[in-house]
């Protein structure tokens, strides 16, 4: 059996928008030691493809982390086979907040050294010594109180079409920017309380660990992330503290929370919080674009890039060949052009 995809994406992409049934977007991680990293990828490979499950799913010796669709009337199969597994026995599994049910459309698991990206070697942290994890009304209760830092562990596009009030949010592009930028702007502050969020948790296991070892004595963590957060303070019938839209990694970009829209365009200024992936194959810069722009720059963060996808296909190439830091130089600009419009 092959344990990897070989069909063409915009043919599988193409299948999944004319499936007939529903998906359910759903995504757990745990950091546990994996023995033998390759024969776990390979058996889930085989055991979810058999559930026609699409995702993105990473393993490495430290444990695993997933964001997956599966189609809905095997949901309850997927939940049991998956608890089955001594590494994932009891795991905690979210489900999307918003979901159409098509996050992905294919199914990829990956070997990699870390389940996530974060620079750090083992002596920057113990995992045995993470910050207290807070229920989300713990965390919600706790968000009122004078003299709380509240700080965001994810990327300055996540933090910037959503975030809880008052939370600072570091402008890192990775994660591992994100760890150095958190210690110095908490500098001086080794004795307070500190509340740490992300997505789903995964993030913050690190980075209460690494604080900690920084010597920060008060770490705590949102227990399921911002998606947790927003359904248990929905079911509480509270309004919640985070404002706008949760960023995710998969086709949908984002799942909104509540109704504020608070970043804008970064080519006109309107408000808006859609984050697209340019168009241009040679860039794919993530930016936030209202669908006037779109329409006006085809999808794409420039007028480079515009001019660029009109080109025919061999001058493309050598466009890429020869000016391949063309792109790169896109980019920085667009990153500056950003914060321009952060600050208008």
């Amino acid at each position: 059996m092959i344990l990897h995809n070989r069909i063409n994406s915009e043919i599988l992409k193409q299948q999944l928008m004319e499936e007939d049934f529903k998906r359910t977007t759903l995504s757990f991680y745990r950091y546990v030691k994996i023995d033998d990293p390759k024969g776990f990828r390979d058996r889930l490979y085989i055991e979810w493809t058999e559930l026609n499950a699409f995702g993105r799913i990473y393993i490495a010796r430290e444990g695993i982390n997933a964001q997956m669709s599966v189609p809905e009337e095997k949901l309850d199969l997927f939940l049991t086979k998956l608890r089955t597994h001594e590494y994932l026995k009891d795991i905690q599994v979210r489900i999307a907040l918003e979901d159409d049910g098509k996050s992905f459309f294919k199914l990829s698991i990956k070997q990699r050294p870390k389940i996530v990206a974060d620079g750090l070697s083992e002596d920057d942290y113990d995992v045995s010594n993470v910050g207290t994890h807070l229920s989300a009304l713990e965390f919600h209760e706790l968000l009122g109180q004078p003299d709380v830092l509240v700080v965001d562990m994810r990327n300055h596009y996540e933090s910037e079409i959503g975030h809880f009030q008052n939370a600072i949010c570091p402008d890192a592009d990775t994660f591992r920017e994100e760890l150095e930028l958190s210690r110095n702007l908490l500098a001086g502050k080794e004795t307070a309380k500190i509340l740490l969020y992300c997505t789903g948790g995964i993030r913050c296991e690190k980075a209460s660990a690494y604080l900690r070892h920084q010597g920060f004595s008060d770490v705590n963590q949102l227990h399921g992330g911002i998606i947790e957060y927003a359904r248990q303070i929905k079911i509480a019938g509270l309004e919640s503290r985070f404002i706008g839209k949760n960023f995710v990694f998969d086709n949908r970009l984002g799942e909104r929370v509540t109704d504020q829209v608070i970043s804008h365009c970064h080519q006109c200024g309107k408000s808006c919080d859609t984050h697209t992936n340019c168009t241009n194959d040679d860039c794919h810069l993530l930016f936030i674009q209202c669908d006037e722009c779109r329409t006006e720059y085809q999808g794409c963060c420039s007028e480079d890039c515009n001019r660029v996808i009109q080109l025919p296909a061999q001058e493309r190439e050598s466009l890429r060949i020869h000016n391949h830091s063309r792109y790169a130089e896109s980019k920085i600009f667009n990153r500056h052009h950003k914060k321009q419009v952060k600050q208008n």
